[in-house]
């Protein structure tokens, strides 16, 4: 069972972990180009943040900290946000049932609390709208805080995204954004080339013409 921070943390330092936080995501959001449309996987060890081993002294206070300030990016910038519980509630996540039904998202039952689930899972549960847990999400953007790893929920194909605000309290950060896979050939293209345009209305083409995805000497496509 992971154990609790017995001393209570100065206001002063709740707000800076706040500010912190807000500052990566916000940073992440930008470079990630996160909206309405997508979601957003957070884990952080509150452990961590006070300066204490992963798992060794969690603190409520500053769970709600950082997911106070996760709550000010969702309402400027209306992204989902899934908030990663530790490994004993197998890292399921809280998340609004609007994202899990916005998603498809399997719900699963726990309430997390900060000896099992972890002190950021249990202040988002108790912090959101109508909050539910489910077991996995496929995330678009990852901000990892504290080492608590993110990637199991992150979309394929994760890309690192260094943040100039790489630390909350004492916990190091790591972001990530994902993109399409690339999939295809020798001959697969990623991008339009201006010859391969639709035709513009009323000009003739010429049917004997080469397919766009034809090259000399390598066959045509289906």
């Amino acid at each position: 069972m992971s154990e609790l921070l017995k001393e209570p943390v100065p206001p002063e330092r709740l707000e800076e972990i706040r500010r912190a936080v807000r500052r990566a995501a916000a940073e992440l959001a930008e470079r990630a180009g996160l909206d309405g449309s997508r979601l957003l996987v957070v884990g952080a060890s509150t452990s961590e943040i006070a300066g204490r081993p992963i798992g060794s002294a969690g603190s409520l206070e500053i769970g709600e900290a950082v997911v106070e300030a996760l709550l000010e990016l969702r309402r400027e910038r209306r992204v989902h946000l899934a908030i990663q519980g530790c490994e004993h509630i197998n890292r399921a996540l809280v998340v609004e049932r609007e994202t899990l039904e916005r998603f498809g998202l399997e719900e699963v039952s726990v309430v997390p609390v900060p000896e099992a689930g972890g002190a950021a899972a249990a202040a988002a549960f108790r912090m959101m709208d109508d909050p539910v847990c489910v077991e996995a999400v496929r995330a678009h953007a990852g901000l990892d805080i504290g080492d608590t790893l993110i990637g199991m929920h992150l979309r394929p194909v994760a890309v690192p995204v260094r943040l100039s605000a790489n630390r909350v309290g004492e916990a190091r950060v790591v972001a990530a954004r994902t993109r399409p896979k690339y999939v295809g050939g020798p001959r697969a293209r990623y991008a339009l080339e201006p010859e391969d345009a639709a035709p513009k209305p009323g000009r003739r083409e010429d049917s004997s013409e080469p397919f766009a995805t034809h090259r000399p000497g390598s066959g045509r496509c289906d």
